[in-house]
């Protein structure tokens, strides 16, 4: 949720506002946001605490709305992206991309699916947050870690 209202910005500004963004977004449970309207819409848009763009906040609302939709028609989310990824993390060397031919494929099936602020570059973005890109230097520290699957 939080890369699509980093496009244009930079991700230290969206970092800074995590947390009002976790209130404003109701933890980001996606069954309260899909129900948000016009009321609280216009409360975000007095919040100083986030990123106050009306399209986002739009898309974030109706990207909830997306996910319930493929829930309701059965299809698991995180089985739908890693089923695009093949179905492993993937380890890059060398030069860090903005996108990929993934990122352009998985953010072409988002939008099919009703999501908005999903490019292929925010998706990119996206999957090093999740875990489905490693891009890791290999003489980063947290490469390896990363790549057992330890966070912290």
């Amino acid at each position: 949720m939080l890369d699509g209202f980093q496009a244009g910005l930079s991700w230290i500004t969206i970092l800074r506002k995590r947390e009002a963004f976790r209130k404003a977004f109701a933890g980001f449970v996606p069954e309260v946001v899909a129900k948000f309207g016009e009321k609280e819409i216009e409360a975000m848009l007095q919040d100083a605490g986030i990123v106050r763009s009306r399209a986002k906040i739009e898309a974030t609302i109706g990207g909830a709305k997306a996910y319930l939709k493929m829930q309701e028609a059965g299809e698991d989310f995180s089985a739908f992206v890693w089923r695009l990824a093949g179905g492993k993390p993937i380890r890059n060397e060398g030069a860090v991309p903005a996108k990929t031919a993934l990122s352009e494929e998985m953010s072409a099936a988002l939008k099919k699916r009703g999501f908005k602020f999903v490019g292929p570059v925010i998706v990119y973005a996206w999957m090093q947050a999740c875990g489905i890109v490693n891009d890791h230097s290999p003489d980063c520290f947290r490469r390896n870690a990363v790549r057992k699957g330890k966070t912290s």
